[in-house]
C-alpha cells in the first residue's frame, strides 16, 4: 500500500483539485521550473583472468555449490545500482502546497568482473581452454543483459518521471521522492539487475556439467586426480 505513496497522493490532489483546468500554482510550476527528467546511464568496467586459486577456494567462494561438486571455474561480479535525486521546487503558501520538478540519476554497473580458473589446470592445457571457454559464456551474459536491463529500467522511469512537475503539501516534496525511491525504485532495479542470475542459472546445466569431464580425453579429471590425493 506505500510503495507508491507520492504516486497516490500526486493522483488525489490532482482529481480533486486541478481536474479541469491548470490552477495559477500549476501554471507557475509548469512554466517556470522546468519538465521532470531521468537519467540512467551504465558503465562497462571490464573483466580480468585469474589463474592464482585452486579448486578448493573456488568451491569455498560459491556456497550454492551441490554438495560433493568442485568448483572448477568461476564468474565473480557484483551488481551496482547508485540513483542520486535533485531538482527545483516552488511553494505556493495560499494553497499549501509545493511542486518538484525531479532529476533522478540512475547509474547501473558491474563491479570489474574476475573470471577465475583454478590453479589446477595449466593454461596451455586442454582442459583450461574447455573450462574458460565455460567461463566466458557466464561473462558474454553479464555482458550482455546490461543494455536489456537498462531499457527495461529507462521506460519504468520515463514513464513515472518524465513530463509535467508533481506535486505535495509544502514540506513534504522531498521526502516523499525520496521515500518512493528507497522503497520502490532501488528494490525495483535491484530485482532487474538481479534476474541475470536465471540466465546464469541456465549454462550451470548437469549436462554441461557432464561434458566438461568428459572433454579432452578426460584430462579434467587427470588433472584433478593428484590434486585430491594430495588435499
Amino acid at each position: 500500500m506505500h510503495r507508491w505513496l507520492f504516486a497516490a497522493a500526486l493522483s488525489l490532489f490532482v482529481s480533486s483539485a486541478w481536474a479541469q483546468a491548470r490552477t495559477p500554482l500549476q501554471a507557475r510550476c509548469e512554466d517556470t521550473i522546468g519538465e521532470s527528467i531521468s537519467v540512467l546511464s551504465t558503465r562497462e568496467q571490464g573483466y580480468r583472468i585469474d589463474n592464482t586459486r585452486s579448486y578448493h577456494d573456488l568451491t569455498r567462494l560459491m556456497p550454492s555449490a551441490r554438495r560433493g561438486s568442485w568448483v572448477l571455474g568461476l564468474t565473480h561480479t557484483e551488481a551496482r545500482v547508485r540513483i542520486n535525486v535533485g531538482g527545483r521546487m516552488l511553494a505556493d503558501p495560499a494553497t499549501g502546497y509545493e511542486c518538484v520538478a525531479p532529476r533522478i540519476d540512475v547509474s547501473l554497473d558491474y563491479a570489474p568482473i574476475v573470471v577465475y580458473v583454478s590453479r589446477e589446470f595449466p593454461p596451455a592445457s586442454c582442459a583450461y581452454r574447455e573450462v574458460l571457454a565455460h567461463e566466458m559464456r557466464h561473462l558474454t551474459t553479464y555482458q550482455s543483459f546490461m543494455p536489456n536491463a537498462e531499457a527495461t529500467v529507462r521506460a519504468r522511469l520515463a514513464g513515472r518521471f518524465a513530463g509535467k512537475p508533481l506535486y505535495a503539501p509544502i514540506g513534504q516534496a522531498q521526502a516523499l521522492l525520496q521515500r518512493e525511491i528507497d522503497r520502490s525504485w532501488m528494490p525495483y532495479i535491484k530485482r532487474e539487475m538481479a534476474r541475470v542470475e536465471l540466465l546464469q542459472a541456465a549454462i550451470d546445466t548437469p549436462q554441461e556439467y557432464a561434458r566438461l569431464g568428459k572433454v579432452c580425453a578426460g584430462e579434467v579429471q587427470s588433472l584433478l586426480r593428484p590434486a585430491r590425493k594430495s588435499s
